[in-house]
């Protein structure tokens, strides 16, 4: 298997805080942890938040975030998963066990609403899971990451009947800059992967521009959304560089400073240092 080849190196180490390193894609096999891991550490992504988004990746996530230095992990059950399971009360029992089995298990998530692959049918489960992953969070002090696929009003709309966690991050935001404000007014963390340097994606990039310096965030959601120029392929941590890059020219800054603003948001977004 031939990935793409790696980016120069960033100017500041940052963190990928949305991957899933368990995940294959298609008929490729998952990247090796270790090689993962080195690859991203050899560009300056120095630390990566594995994702579990059913039980058996939750589990996975535990195990992982626990023997390696540079992971930690959120547990959750997605938002298309929740419809599936033939028991949800069970299910979000073992999620709630493994969110306290280990101190590295920093997040509850991935959580939220998917009005995309989901329909009307699934969507009652899907708010249900959604309200019980938020109250999670907040009685373990987790950091809440939400997926948000073509449901943003109804996302903000659970979020304000519950009551956000201190820490809440909107993975791989979508929205335009009006979402965007909307977010931030509710002291959100705005994370943006590898769609921000898509052609099609000027408000995203609009919504990028808006927003203050502390609250950015960059992720992969590895092995999706690869940055261009290798869109389609197979993604992973160390191609952050390009989405990092991209960023700080949209947002006009000085790259060294945003990948330096956000590590440091990563941690005060994951609860400190690891």
């Amino acid at each position: 298997m031939t990935r793409p080849e790696a980016p120069e190196p960033l100017p500041h180490p940052v963190d990928d805080n949305h991957c899933h390193l368990d995940i294959a894609r298609g008929d490729e096999d998952p990247f090796p942890v270790t090689d993962a891991i080195a690859a991203a550490a050899a560009v300056g992504v120095t630390r990566i938040v594995q994702i579990g988004c059913d039980l058996p990746g939750a589990r996975w996530a535990v195990q992982a975030a626990a023997s390696y230095d540079a992971l930690v992990a959120g547990v959750a059950l997605h938002p298309n998963e929740a419809p599936r399971l033939p028991d949800l009360d069970a299910a979000m029992a073992e999620i709630e066990e493994l969110a306290g089995a280990h101190a590295k298990v920093r997040a509850v998530g991935e959580t939220g609403l998917d009005h995309f692959r989901t329909g009307e049918e699934g969507r009652a489960v899907q708010v249900e899971s959604f309200r019980r992953h938020i109250d999670l969070a907040k009685r373990l002090d987790k950091t809440l990451v939400i997926h948000d696929r073509d449901a943003h009003a109804e996302v903000l709309s659970v979020l304000d009947e519950e009551g956000a966690p201190e820490r809440w991050v909107m993975h791989c935001f979508s929205g335009n800059a009006d979402v965007a404000r909307q977010c931030l007014d509710r002291g959100a963390y705005l994370s943006f992967a590898g769609t921000v340097t898509f052609k099609n994606a000027q408000p995203l990039r609009d919504a990028l521009a808006i927003a203050p310096q502390d609250r950015v965030l960059v992720e992969t959601d590895a092995p999706y959304l690869t940055p261009t120029p290798h869109r389609g392929r197979t993604n992973a941590s160390y191609l952050v560089p390009l989405t990092m890059r991209a960023m700080a020219e949209a947002r006009g800054d000085d790259l060294a400073d945003l990948c330096a603003a956000v590590d440091a948001n990563t941690e005060a977004a994951f609860g400190g240092a690891w």
